[in-house]
């Protein structure tokens, strides 16, 4: 049951108003398990201290989907020296003070790592990096944050507190900035990469954006180019393959992002959308679609050295743009996977498959796909040793014969023996 409360509250000595405040009480399974020995000691520590403990942001949203979240992140009234306190005299361990500066102590319980920061404001920000106090107000909390169904608070007893509406924009599938969108955005541009993931997560329809929101993207996309690649690349990833990226994408482009997140600024986006429409059901990588949207490897070299991408990503890209017009099915070979594990064969690196595998997804050969994903790569049962015992001793003519029995043993479908190709060797 939903209440409203218009009331002056008294929160550690500050009084402030809930001026919008929801709540409700959860009470799923998905919420239940959660409590872990881990959890229970961690929730019993703030109490005994008298701080208030709360479930934030993404794990909440999830919570509220029906969904059991991978990671959880706590609030808390405690200040970071506090927390510390506390758990150095209930003897539990700390890890990883990276975050303290910015109210976030790790606490290591019953193997489990529990991340809790203290309540904070925003009081300086340059669009990459944040200044901040610590509070006791959750609200103001709530207001620095970036998407409304990323603003709420779960209490440990199943009470949800939303000061923004964030359950009313989950449950229509909206995705809202808190406040200004404007406001939000010259804070940390990233927020503009978050909106398109979360609204690929969220939103049912691929074309329900607020006007306002559009315009306000537009106006700041510049700011992403003082943004680190790294941070660009986390976000760009996750959309891709997200539901609506094809959408996202174009959409993107059309607000003139491109340019300050390291894709081609005349990307091919008719590509990009087909490609999309033949890998979105099978699960593609991330550069599987983003491949499509380039025209040569100067691109993919600049995309690159923008995004710092692995290595993976890159060798990935650049397969892509050079096999996706050469390596098709072969119309003559009744076998039509046949230059596709040929060309496994034939690469002998560990990952060729995989990358044979997203490049028959960018070209929509499903029935291929099936095919190769239950294909294993075979072992050519000739080597060097073999060939000298036949009394082939030189180099060059071992390498010659190897590769002249290759393409027999590719001929008969990988099957033949060792004893029938090397009755290819004359004596």
């Amino acid at each position: 049951m939903w209440s409203r409360l218009l009331n002056p509250c008294v929160t550690g000595g500050a009084r402030f108003y809930w001026r919008s405040l929801f709540t409700m009480r959860l009470k799923t399974s998905e919420f239940r398990s959660l409590f872990t020995d881990g959890m229970n000691t961690l929730a019993e520590v703030f109490e005994k201290h008298q701080h208030e403990l709360r479930i934030a942001g993404g794990a909440v949203r999830d919570l509220l989907s029906g969904k059991r979240p991978e990671d959880v992140d706590f609030a808390t009234t405690a200040t970071p020296d506090e927390m510390k306190h506390m758990f150095q005299t209930a003897g539990i361990r700390m890890i990883n003070n990276k975050g303290e500066k910015h109210g976030t102590i790790t606490a290591r319980l019953h193997n489990e790592n529990f991340e809790v920061t203290t309540l904070r404001v925003d009081v300086q920000t340059d669009g990459r990096h944040a200044e901040v106090e610590f509070t006791t107000d959750w609200q103001k909390d709530a207001e620095r944050r970036d998407l409304t169904i990323n603003s709420m608070f779960l209490g440990l007893d199943g009470t949800l507190y939303d000061f923004y509406k964030g359950h009313e924009d989950l449950q229509n599938r909206r995705v809202r900035f808190v406040g200004s969108a404007e406001q939000r955005i010259k804070e940390d541009y990233l927020r503009i990469l978050r909106y398109f993931r979360f609204y690929g997560r969220v939103a049912f329809e691929p074309d329900d954006h607020e006007p306002e929101t559009l315009a306000a993207i537009r106006e700041n996309g510049r700011g992403l180019a003082a943004i680190s690649g790294e941070r660009i690349w986390v976000e760009l990833k996750k959309m891709v393959v997200g539901n609506h990226s094809a959408h996202l994408l174009e959409l993107m482009y059309s607000l003139d992002l491109a340019q300050y997140i390291g894709l081609p600024t005349d990307g091919d986006v008719d590509e990009m959308k087909r490609v999309w429409q033949n890998a979105k059901d099978h699960s593609p990588k991330p550069m599987t679609i983003l491949a499509a949207l380039f025209h040569s490897p100067e691109e993919v070299e600049k995309m690159d050295l923008r995004l710092k991408v692995s290595r993976e990503e890159k060798t990935l890209a650049l397969f892509l743009l050079k096999h996706r017009r050469q390596l098709c099915k072969s119309e003559e070979e009744t076998d039509s996977l046949k230059p596709f594990t040929d060309f496994i064969i034939d690469s002998r690196e560990l990952d060729s498959q995989s990358k044979v595998m997203e490049l028959l997804k960018y070209q929509g050969e499903e029935k291929l796909f099936s095919e190769l994903s239950q294909w294993s790569i075979p072992r050519f049962p000739i080597s060097g040793h073999d060939l000298r015992r036949m009394g082939v001793t030189s180099g060059k003519e071992i390498g010659a014969t190897l590769q002249k029995l290759r393409d027999i043993w590719k001929k008969s479908r990988y099957q033949m023996d060792k004893d029938e190709l090397l009755s290819y060797i004359k004596p």
